[in-house]
């Protein structure tokens, strides 16, 4: 018998879900998951999320067609950050890109 899983959610019902590539372990974007999102993800092996700007559910590729095969899936040891690893069929990135993480920081170009 499995022990059933209590997810810790935000203050808006949300969950970071860290997406890396499963071949190669590169970070290839952060998104939000709600419940709904992470059963989807685990029934469906493909990644599913939560969009905060629309409100609404977001099956990543459904636009696009570049969308992520799950291989495997985690939860943290706070039950509060999903990790998926997942095989990218095309750029992930909004902007064409293969990651969204494309672009490096330093402190001197950072204005706060």
């Amino acid at each position: 018998m499995t022990q059933e899983l209590k997810l810790k959610l935000d203050s808006n019902g949300l969950l970071p879900a860290v997406i890396q590539d499963a071949k190669n372990g590169t970070v290839l974007m952060l998104g939000y998951m709600n419940p709904e999102a992470v059963k989807r993800t685990l029934e469906t092996g493909e990644v599913w999320f939560y969009s905060r700007s629309r409100q609404e559910m977001w099956h990543k590729g459904a636009t696009s067609g570049n969308r992520l095969i799950v291989r495997e899936t985690f939860i943290d040891c706070d039950n509060d950050t999903v990790l998926v690893k997942a095989e990218p069929m095309g750029p992930v990135c909004h902007t064409g890109e293969s990651n969204c993480f494309f672009r490096s920081l330093s402190a001197d170009e950072l204005d706060v």
